[in-house]
Formats: structure tokens, sequence, C-alpha cells
């Protein structure tokens, strides 16, 4: 194929990916009412009201949960996707091995954002607890929404962390023994990505990403030297 060709085929690639995000954001916007409630079950008994301060607030925050859940849905056509548009240059061998990366991401990323939400409570009681003495703490709708939102989609993106390197590992751009000599290197990268993906200033969700990244980082070192030997 050209160049011209092989744009083309990105083109039509995007195009099918975004009506996915599209039909799936569709979804996600008739549904935005029971997933909020599910959003505000982590709050405490004392601070479960949220307080809306714009007149379009809440059409605003259907539309961030709608793209949320769009783009977290259409996971599995975004890789297939990917995956269709690389394939061309794979052999038979590095198909077969692509399917269960394929698998394995769909599973890490749905794990990372029932993680997320497991710690979201953790996260929010910590910050409540900074609230200043004499100061009432009234959460606003809109950024609770993307809080809750931003710390889930963080983890299950986190969690695609072991696939990246494993598919660099296989096209020859990471080793074994390139990691294992960088590790310190290696965590101040995951800490900072971990930082910057959680809002809020939040330790409690960075610490425990930073963690499970590691974990996973370690992990996956172990399935490359595998594979190597």
């Amino acid at each position: 194929m050209s160049l011209v060709e092989h744009l083309d085929e990105l083109r039509s690639r995007i195009i099918v990916i975004a009506v996915s995000v599209t039909l799936a954001g569709i979804i996600g916007f008739f549904l935005a009412e029971p997933i909020i409630e599910l959003l505000r079950a982590p709050l405490p008994d004392d601070q479960d009201r949220l307080v809306q301060l714009g007149i379009g607030e809440s059409l605003g925050v259907r539309l961030k949960v709608a793209l949320y859940v769009g783009i977290s849905l259409s996971v599995p056509v975004i890789l297939y996707q990917l995956w269709r548009f690389v394939t061309p240059g794979l052999t038979r061998r590095e198909r077969r091995f692509i399917w269960p990366l394929l698998a394995s991401a769909i599973a890490l990323f749905a794990l990372g954002v029932g993680l997320g939400y497991l710690v979201i409570p953790y996260a929010v009681e910590f910050l409540l607890g900074l609230t200043l003495p004499g100061v009432d703490a009234l959460l606003r709708l809109s950024d609770y929404v993307s809080f809750t939102l931003t710390v889930m989609l963080a983890f299950g993106l986190a969690f695609q962390f072991p696939i990246v390197m494993l598919l660099l590992a296989r096209v020859g751009i990471l080793s074994y023994a390139f990691l294992s000599r960088r590790r310190r290197m290696a965590v101040l990268v995951i800490v900072l990505f971990a930082v910057i993906a959680t809002p809020g200033g939040d330790p409690i969700s960075s610490a425990v990403l930073s963690l499970i990244m590691y974990a996973l980082f370690e992990a996956t070192l172990q399935i490359m030297r595998a594979r190597q030997k």
C-alpha cells in the first residue's frame, strides 16, 4: 500500500472509532442518572448532597458522563481497529500473539476501572478530612463527577501498561535487560504518571495507582524474561 492508501485506511479506522464512541455515548447519556447515583455511593452519609451552581451544569455533567461511558464501552472497538490497522505488517505468528493481548487489554481495563471505583471512598474521605474548621463542605456536581470519572479512567488506562510493554518488546523496542537496568527511572515515570493522572492532588489514589503500576511493571518484566528464554 502507498502512503496515501495507508492514510485513507487510518481515516476509515478513526471514523469507525468515532462512530462507536458516539453510539456508546448516547447510551451513556440516557444512563447518566443511575451512573451518577452509583458515583455518589462512596460519599459519607453527611456529605451525600451535591449542589448545582449553573443553569446548564446538569446538562454538562450528562454529556461528560456520556463521553466517559462512550470511551469505556468502545475500548474493544478501539483496540480491534488498531489491531486491524497494523495487521498487514505482522507475521502469522505475531497475529496469533495479538489476540491474547487484545483480550487481556479489555479485561485489564475493566479491572482497572473497578479498582478505581473502590479507591474513591478512601480518596474522598481523605480530602474531606482536610476541610478547614468552620467551613461547610459543599460538593459541586460537576467537580465531583469529573473527579470520580477521571480516577476510574486513569486506573483503567494505567492497567494497559503491561500490554504496551509487551507490544514494544515484541517489535524489539524494549527488552528485559534494558528495563531491568532502569528500574529507578521506571519508578519515577510511574509516580509522575500517577500524580498527573489522578485529580485533586489526592495522595491516596496516586499512591495506590503507583504501587499497582509498579507491580504490573515487575510482573511484565518477568513475562518478558521468560519469553526471551
